[in-house]
């Protein structure tokens, strides 16, 4: 875990709005947390300054789109002047995007674009962090799935959502191998349920602080045995 003497620091991408925004809202509220918030157009994002300015805990804004492997490589470059000297404690993948598609409507280039937003970037994510990571006892990667990466569940999902749904069950095979390959790195794939955010409509069950306070403490409560396990904002383990 991270000593007193230096703060716990988190990453989180996909900021500026929804659950990005939410977990960043919760974590700055503590004067221990340091927290760097990427997102497309830091400049654009009025809440996150509206937040650096009341931040009880240290707020950094970095640029990063996901959905851009260039705009990735150079945020390493802002986050080394950041994170170089303590490293990185918690890496949050929280940036996506969903389709409303199904198999037999679904544009190929929407998926493509699906999979390279919410799989191939996350993992080029962790790949620039890694060298951060690599300074912290504590290291933890979240990437935030969904119930709709279920092959176990997803005839109750139904048709919808196809090129979301095939994204998320590449971004869980995602976790697992990153688990293989780094055992001492704790890697989650977590679903945050259905919020309450612009993605997941008026209509959702549950409101953004009440998820994002779930998943903070699966995440900061994880241990090795929990490793590559798909669990739920509550911490109830999805089945594959």
């Amino acid at each position: 875990m991270p000593s007193a003497s230096r703060p716990t620091t988190w990453l989180v991408t996909g900021s500026s709005r929804g659950i990005g925004f939410e977990i960043v809202r919760q974590l700055v509220d503590s004067p221990n947390n340091l927290v760097v918030a990427a997102c497309r157009s830091p400049e654009k994002a009025t809440a996150l300054h509206g937040l650096k300015a009341t931040a009880k805990g240290t707020l950094h804004l970095v640029q990063l789109d996901v959905s851009d492997f260039d705009s990735i490589r150079a945020a390493a470059k802002p986050l080394e002047a950041i994170l170089g000297d303590i490293g990185l404690d918690y890496l949050i993948n929280n940036a996506a995007i969903a389709i409303l598609d199904t198999a037999f409507t679904l544009d190929p280039e929407d998926l493509l674009r699906s999979v390279r937003t919410n799989v191939a970037g996350p993992a080029l994510v962790a790949q620039i962090c890694l060298p951060f990571l690599n300074k912290s006892e504590r290291k933890v990667i979240l990437n935030v799935s969904s119930t709709g990466g279920s092959i176990a569940t997803a005839e109750t999902v139904g048709a919808k959502l196809a090129s979301y749904g095939m994204s998320k069950a590449a971004l869980n095979m995602l976790t697992v191998k990153q688990k293989a390959e780094r055992p001492d790195i704790i890697t989650i794939t977590l679903c945050p349920g259905w919020v309450k955010t612009d993605m997941g409509g008026k209509e959702a069950q549950l409101e953004p602080e009440e998820s994002v306070s779930g998943i903070l403490k699966v995440i900061t409560s994880a241990t090795q045995e929990d490793s590559g396990k798909y669990l739920r904002y509550n911490g109830e383990v999805i089945p594959w």
